[in-house]
């Protein structure tokens, strides 16, 4: 946990809304000299800033209208805190909640160094990042279209399987009608297959687009991670968009909690037990670096043979979680030393 800790004359804490925030300014006294409800406007905005002169902090909660505060601060020369959501939750919990209690409790966080603060993503690659999120939303639920019709093929009991891995082809969707005899049935697994066409046209213009922008803003890292074995063309981009630059961490330790590779531990009075805040983290690192360590078994014989000692060791679920953090360390230094992909020392105990 990272507390904002510079000094100011004033401090303004926002608690943010899609349509509205509310606003408290205090002054390096404690004293709270502004403290009022406005509708979300740069106009708004730069009136209490320009109020209150440069030397200033704006500290909001992560949530997902931050962005256009953020843009604001930055163009202006602002100094920016976008605070945790979680560990802002642990610290300012109380019995009574209201915007204006909340915008004051902000504002005290951030004079009082006590305002735990989050990574304000840079604006030049956030949208890109976020356009690989959405992929990812829209290749999901084309999943979701998949696993459906094979229930469905189940359901009817017909001999012929359907086959996942062949869904993607025009042609082998075009058979898949003609299973079922069923006016009803059929409709619906016409509106499964017209969903995942649709899915489908638009996860591959997305690809293109992301891969142009990839082109312009870091071809060489991205060489780098698919240098790794099974690595194609999503999991690299989206674990270098999710991490914008590896110097942001200042340890492979932290980097693998952020990516929610290890397990948290709760210690008191000499015990210690497993679980906690295991969520606290980013997400698509998570998936990313999961999914990593399945392909890179693939067609691996290396590689399978030290998956079978890991299980035999420790059980598959937790064999496979071992290789994704192998796979998070790797990345980490590869990154930081601008190296490629080194078996000899992937594969050393």
């Amino acid at each position: 946990m990272r507390f904002y800790k510079n000094q100011h004359q004033f401090y303004i804490g926002i608690d943010l809304h899609a349509r509205t925030m509310y606003i408290c300014v205090i002054n390096n006294l404690g004293e709270t000299v502004f403290h009022k409800n406005m509708e979300c406007s740069t106009d708004n905005l730069e009136l209490v800033t320009n109020t209150f002169g440069k030397d200033i902090v704006i500290g909001v909660e992560c949530i997902f209208t931050w962005y256009w505060i953020a843009d604001f601060c930055a163009e202006r020369g602002i100094d920016f805190a976008l605070g945790h959501a979680l560990y802002m939750k642990a610290i300012h919990g109380g019995k009574t909640k209201s915007d204006k209690i909340d915008s004051e409790k902000i504002a005290n966080m951030l004079r009082g160094g006590m305002f735990p603060i989050a990574y304000a993503y840079p604006k030049e690659k956030r949208a890109v990042r976020d356009l690989l999120r959405r992929r990812l939303y829209f290749v999901r639920q084309r999943a979701e279209l998949s696993v459906h019709l094979q229930n469905t093929n189940h359901q009817y009991n017909i001999n012929e399987p359907l086959v996942s891995s062949r869904m993607r082809s025009e042609a082998y969707r075009n058979t898949i009608p003609q299973k079922f005899k069923d006016s009803a049935v059929l409709k619906m697994v016409d509106a499964d297959l017209f969903m995942f066409q649709s899915y489908h046209d638009i996860i591959t213009k997305l690809e293109f687009q992301i891969e142009d922008c990839m082109e312009i803003q870091d071809p060489y890292s991205f060489s780098l991670l698919r240098s790794i074995p099974g690595l194609g063309f999503i999991l690299p981009l989206t674990i270098l968009y999710e991490i914008d630059t590896i110097n942001r961490f200042s340890d492979v330790g932290k980097f693998i909690s952020y990516c929610r590779l290890v397990k948290c531990s709760h210690e008191s009075a000499g015990k210690k037990e497993k679980g906690g805040h295991n969520k606290i983290g980013n997400v698509h690192l998570k998936w990313a670096f999961s999914e990593a360590a399945v392909l890179f078994l693939r067609n691996n014989e290396r590689g399978q043979k030290w998956h079978e000692r890991l299980v035999s060791r420790y059980g598959k679920a937790k064999a496979m979680s071992l290789i994704a953090q192998k796979l998070g360390r790797t990345v980490y230094y590869m990154l930081k030393r601008k190296e490629p992909f080194d078996p000899d020392k992937f594969y050393q105990d």
